[in-house]
């Protein structure tokens, strides 16, 4: 790694003299004049340590440090020091420099510091990135994803959870829209209250009025006591509407007027009940589309959508589908008592060639069918679903992690050629290459003959 330093020094002599020497040892180095200057430069970033005269007009030495290190805790900064100023240098490294040397500069000495700077520096990096992922892995325990859209989806939620603004989750069914809603409950405030969850779509509009505000004795056939309504058992807490888009108008109205005053009468009741209750919907519908058809409210749309977070569906994060196959295996193999070491190389290319319409729901379900079925160590083509045995081959190919530039072209004429059924004008072709370029690579490989079709 070509690491860049910056030297700040307001004798000329001193900072061209340590640029030239560190320089010589493979670094590259920009220099400052004064406190004021090095700041500027180091504010643009791309800056891997700093080495700054403690004594300077301006900005000293001592406060730009301190200004580095609230900007960047952990950043390597190595103070030069004059004769008379050692204690003040003692004091800097109490305050978070790494090191400090007495002028005029051993450059010897100097360059085995930076080198041991530089080296705790990626140290401290790379175990605050692990604490980083660690601490993102105990947040979102139950959410497998690491791709781009996923990352934002997390950090949306972060943001979200300690507040008390309404939350909507949207996204196709099956994308684990109530595994964001748990989460967000356990990374607020609440979360050592109740996390209450009602699924709009399963209940009539009758049974979901009771469900949410309760209802008094007598309030309807049935109604043989007072019972408290899911808004009452979340006080303090949240309450998860799934399926929001599900409700009739006369719930919606009833809704809004809770997310609006904050309180609510029971079915059949009179006593207006107060609740303190975080809401948090979720649903796979275009609720804008529903507000222009007139079944959904868009005055409760603007009450719910404080906050929207979109789930993507797993079509559009498939970076993601090897970590969830090596999980959803390890869980559904170990439940079912079966010891399956992994998937065969063309089980896994169809499985990551699939659209998913039913995304992380499906994929689990899949994996399950195809742990059930396999009777060897790794599942294969033929122990997937039909809609998996019966496809073609898709032109996906798996290439290890690792594997050298000459052994991933080998692969792909291999696995070109073999799809192709041997045909190595569309083999050539497809691969944007001349046809005899192919056949000496294909000698080189010790391929046997084919013949095109």
């Amino acid at each position: 790694m070509n690491f860049r330093l910056l030297v700040i020094d307001d004798e000329k002599n001193i900072r061209e003299g340590l640029a030239e020497s560190l320089c010589s040892d493979g670094y590259e180095v920009i220099c400052a004049e004064n406190g004021d200057a090095g700041w500027e430069l180091f504010c643009k970033g791309d800056v891997d340590l700093v080495i700054t005269d403690l004594k300077m007009p301006g900005v000293s030495g001592e406060e730009l440090m301190r200004r580095i290190l609230a900007a960047s805790p952990g950043f390597p900064v190595i103070i030069l020091t004059g004769h008379g100023t050692i204690e003040a240098a003692v004091a800097a490294m109490r305050e978070g420099a790494w090191d400090f040397m007495s002028k005029p500069v051993d450059l010897d000495h100097l360059s085995l510091k930076v080198k041991r700077a530089l080296e705790n520096r990626e140290l401290f990096f790379q175990h605050r990135r692990m604490e980083e992922e660690l601490d993102r892995k105990r947040q979102f325990k139950s959410i497998i994803g690491n791709a781009r859209n996923m990352r934002e989806v997390f950090d949306m939620m972060k943001k979200a959870a300690p507040t008390k603004a309404s939350i909507l989750i949207t996204g196709e069914s099956g994308v684990g829209k109530e595994l964001v809603a748990d989460a967000i409950h356990e990374l607020s405030p609440r979360k050592n209250f109740p996390l209450i969850k009602v699924h709009c779509a399963a209940l009539s509009s009758t049974l979901l009025e009771s469900e949410l505000f309760g209802h008094e004795k007598g309030a309807f056939t049935g109604a043989l006591s007072r019972r408290k309504g899911r808004f009452e058992l979340a006080s303090g807490g949240t309450l998860f509407l799934d399926e929001i888009g599900e409700i009739d108008q006369n719930i919606q109205i009833k809704l809004l007027r809770v997310l609006q005053e904050r309180n609510f009468e029971r079915v059949g009741g009179e006593q207006t009940v107060e609740t303190d209750v975080r809401i948090i919907a979720a649903t796979n519908k275009d609720l804008k589309a529903e507000i222009e058809k007139g079944s959904f409210r868009e005055d409760l749309y603007f009450r719910l959508n404080v906050v929207n977070i979109n789930v993507p569906p797993l079509r559009e994060r498939k970076d993601d589908i090897p970590v969830l196959i090596t999980s959803f295996l390890r869980d559904i193999a170990q439940e079912n008592g079966k010891s399956i070491e992994g998937i065969h190389e063309k089980a896994r290319s169809r499985l990551y060639a699939y659209d998913w319409p039913g995304n992380i729901r499906e994929l689990r379900n899949c994996i399950e069918s195809a742990v059930v079925m396999c009777q060897s160590k790794q599942i294969t083509v033929d122990d997937l679903p039909p809609v998996f045995r019966n496809a073609e081959d898709d032109g996906w190919i798996n290439i290890r992690l690792g594997a050298s530039m000459a052994e991933c072209e080998e692969k792909i004429i291999r696995e070109t050629l073999s799809h192709f059924k041997g045909n190595k004008s569309k083999t050539a072709e497809t691969l944007d290459i001349g046809r005899k370029t192919l056949l000496r690579k294909l000698a080189d490989y010790d391929l046997p003959e084919t013949e095109d079709e």
